[in-house]
């Protein structure tokens, strides 16, 4: 008898000498492969995109408060300092100092060493405007101020 030759009934294309190279599974045993969900896969990006973004603008947006903070406090410090180089001053400010700012009755500035507290029975007209120290940019620190005064 002699033997009868074998034939595949499967479709030689449809087979592959390397499987390894087959991108689906070609047995019962192979690893399982499931399609990539890019709808979920882009949602998670664009999520962590906006909580990043979100948090660098927040960030972004404290800078720009302090830097307005500390463009207030320097314009303060100009209009106090012009105020104070229009008083009536009787001596030559030194820098480090602290002094203290009056208005006199007829609405004139002066200047004093003198602080409010320490004025006794002599007081005069003058009402309290701040306590202020003399920078070395010749611009002044406000310690204290009274709530009408800029």
């Amino acid at each position: 008898m002699a033997e009868k030759e074998f034939q595949n009934p499967i479709d030689p294309d449809k087979i592959t000498q390397n499987p390894h190279s087959l991108e689906y599974p070609h047995h019962a045993g192979s690893a399982l492969i499931q399609p990539e969900d890019r709808g979920k896969i882009k949602g998670r990006a664009l999520s962590a995109m906006e909580h990043q973004t979100d948090m660098q603008l927040s960030q972004i947006y404290e800078q720009m408060q302090l830097l307005a903070e500390q463009a207030k406090k320097l314009q303060d410090r100009k209009k106090i300092s012009e105020f104070i180089y229009q008083s009536e001053m009787r001596f030559e400010p030194l820098i480090n100092h602290v002094y203290h700012l009056y208005v006199k009755g007829n609405g004139q500035y002066l200047l004093s060493m003198i602080a409010p507290n320490q004025w006794g029975r002599s007081k005069n007209d003058f009402n309290f405007m701040a306590t202020i120290k003399l920078l070395a940019d010749h611009t002044w620190d406000v310690l204290e101020k009274n709530d009408d005064f800029i």
